[in-house]
């Protein structure tokens, strides 16, 4: 099963910079724990490839049971993309939605709203540039070297 994040109310906003073919580079804010950093082999999906995106969710709660529930994923996270979309599924209404699995295996997706996400535009990449290099750099060395998982499909 996927640790929704509290059916999303416990992720806060963040970013994600595919803007390196075949890895997503990004930073992900969680209630409770906090900055979570992801370096993920992969790309977007056609819709926002090679985009840098940026989430914030007005419906965030910063709740205690958060903690219980996922207090002890890892951080950072190092892992393989299964889908980001702003578009998923052609039978769905189009929503932002991330999904991956760490290096552990543990899978997780992210769904917003569609007003909670955009891609961030060339006027405001500077702050991005400087946390996605330091991202890059500090975890690549983590990232084993195997192919990427195979995309699954929607059921």
């Amino acid at each position: 099963m996927a640790q929704k994040f509290g059916n999303g109310r416990w992720v806060r906003e963040g970013f994600l910079d595919n803007r390196v073919d075949g890895t997503i580079v990004g930073r992900i804010v969680l209630a409770v724990v906090g900055p979570v950093d992801l370096y993920l082999r992969g790309n977007f999906k056609a819709d926002i490839a090679g985009q840098v995106i940026q989430f914030r969710n007005p419906r965030f709660e910063d709740e205690d049971i958060a903690g219980q529930v996922i207090g002890d994923m890892e951080n950072p996270q190092v892992g393989d993309v299964n889908l980001i979309s702003f578009d998923p599924h052609p039978n769905l209404a189009p929503h932002p939605y991330i999904e991956w699995f760490s290096a552990r295996k543990n899978h997780y997706r992210i769904e917003l709203e569609p007003a909670d996400a955009w891609i961030v535009p060339l006027s405001e990449m500077a702050e991005i540039d400087r946390m996605s290099r330091a991202i890059r750099e500090a975890l690549a060395g983590l990232v084993a070297e195997r192919p990427t998982q195979e995309p699954t499909e929607w059921v």
